[in-house]
């Protein structure tokens, strides 16, 4: 009797263990259909996941989400993690330019904070003492944020406009880009404003700074990115019933009526009423059977951007705050990694008591992402010394990088237009990923939209009822 109604359900295989991926297998699990996910890697969690060297936990590149993230913290709350991240109870950036020579450098401390006031003055006072910009400056800061929040977003026009372009026609200087625009903008949208579209700049700067007062504020993971994405995730998916392949890379996709035929590297055939294709936009589109998507061969002209991640290990501490954002260097963000990489309980912690670990988020790394460990180590270390005086006098026990070569889609202007909906001509395959058309920049937040959307098309597609979105892109009740 079991086997028959098993049967009867509908079926899915989700090829992509990403949040996008985890994301659709979970809602179609719970909508009943039976659900298979079949990940590439020995692990969940797409590019952003945790990894082992030597006795230390590390994550691939520092990830952090924003309160208006809330997808994100839907699933956060969906896998029972909401206690393994840390959310600022208000905005604060410190922001430290350098200036001057290598052998006496002057430093400067400012803040990016909000206060407990309606938008736009909620960062108001904190731009009027923002050290980095002259008074004509901020002024110029403020007619730039006004003209932002006139932009009507629905605007397809806005895709074709660079952000830079569009910074300059409104008054912005080098100075005002440097010291806030591509300071957020960078790290956002992995590309500096000349070469990111006005669409999606203005969208994370709308929502992000000019939509709530506690939009912009901060959240990171307080334990390793592999206990959520991939411990938690796992054991979700697994409860919810899922069955989860992982080391299971797909070869072939076949569509058919009335089932499609998912055929792994290993052998075995899958078959499913509904494919969702979770991947990276490459191993997506090497997948996708002819004319699937609507200028389906424009794909192969949507690049890709990297992320550097620069990891330093010193003998002593030399940060005294959780993070903050560099002016004047070539360090753009430094995290204090030490606690939730479990540096205090290894041997090199356990002989350098004080020892710690600080990452480098790099974005927009065209530049530097295929350079030697030792030319980073040479532009990297006496920089931190400029930065950090304590990091000029310690030791570095510990020097290397990562690198995520294709950390998210190109966000140049008029690559909007190739981003696919979840639905593709083909019934019964869909796209997820937060490369697909979710309105966001390549982001978790923007994974996981891409999940909840091809899932609202699958579940639409097989006549089950979709829970009403809320608007807020928290997850469905």
């Amino acid at each position: 009797m079991t086997g028959r109604a098993d049967a009867a359900r509908p079926a899915a295989v989700v090829v992509g263990g990403g949040l996008a991926g985890i994301t659709t297998a979970l809602r179609l699990a719970e909508a009943g259909h039976r659900v298979t996910l079949a990940e590439a890697r020995p692990r969940l969690g797409g590019l952003a996941f945790s990894f082992r060297r030597g006795e230390l936990t590390v994550d691939n590149g520092q990830h952090v989400y924003l309160r208006c993230c809330t997808a994100y913290r839907g699933l956060l709350e969906r896998l029972g993690a909401t206690r393994l991240v840390h959310l600022q109870d208000r905005l604060d950036i410190p922001v430290l330019s350098v200036t001057g020579p290598p052998a006496a450098p002057v430093r400067t401390l400012g803040r990016l904070r909000r206060a407990g006031l309606p938008v736009p003055l909620h960062l108001a006072g904190s731009l009027a003492r923002y050290p980095h910009l002259s008074p004509a400056d901020r002024a110029r800061v403020v007619r730039g944020a006004l003209a932002l929040r006139g932009l009507d977003l629905a605007d397809p026009a806005l895709d074709e406009v660079s952000f830079g372009e569009w910074l300059r026609r409104n008054g912005q200087n080098a100075a005002t880009q440097a010291a806030l625009w591509d300071l957020v903008g960078v790290a956002t949208l992995n590309a500096r404003a000349d070469r990111v579209s006005l669409a999606l700049a203005g969208m994370v700067f709308k929502t992000g700074l000019l939509s709530d007062p506690g939009a912009s504020d901060i959240g990171t993971a307080a334990v390793p990115l592999g206990t959520i994405h991939h411990d938690r995730a796992l054991a979700e998916l697994e409860r919810a019933g899922v069955r989860v392949l992982l080391r299971a890379r797909v070869a072939e996709l076949k569509p058919a009526v009335p089932q499609h035929a998912v055929r792994l590297e290993g052998g075995e055939l899958l078959t499913a009423d509904t494919v969702v294709l979770a991947g990276a936009q490459d191993s997506a589109a090497a997948l996708l059977p002819p004319d699937a998507v609507p200028g389906q061969e424009r794909l192969a002209g949507f690049g890709t951007a990297p992320i550097l991640n620069v990891h330093v290990i010193y003998d002593r501490k030399v940060l005294r705050r959780p993070f903050f954002a560099a002016l004047g260097s070539p360090v753009q963000w430094v995290f204090d990694r030490t606690a939730h990489s479990g540096l205090a309980a290894t041997a090199l912690g356990h002989a350098h008591p004080g020892a710690q670990y600080l990452a480098l988020s790099q974005s927009a790394a065209q530049d530097e992402i295929d350079l030697p460990v030792a030319e980073l180590r040479r532009r990297y270390l006496p920089e931190l010394g400029r930065l950090l005086p304590a990091a000029a006098r310690a030791e570095v026990l510990d020097f290397f990088v990562t690198r995520e070569r294709t950390a998210t889609f190109d966000p140049a202007p008029g690559n909007g237009a190739l981003r696919p909906s979840a639905r593709t001509d083909v019934p019964g395959l869909l796209l997820a990923g937060s490369w697909t058309a979710t309105g966001w920049p390549a982001t978790m937040e923007g994974a996981v939209r891409s999940g909840h959307a091809a899932a609202d098309a699958a579940l639409a597609a097989a006549g089950t009822r979709v829970p009403v979105d809320r608007g807020d892109g928290r997850w469905p009740r």
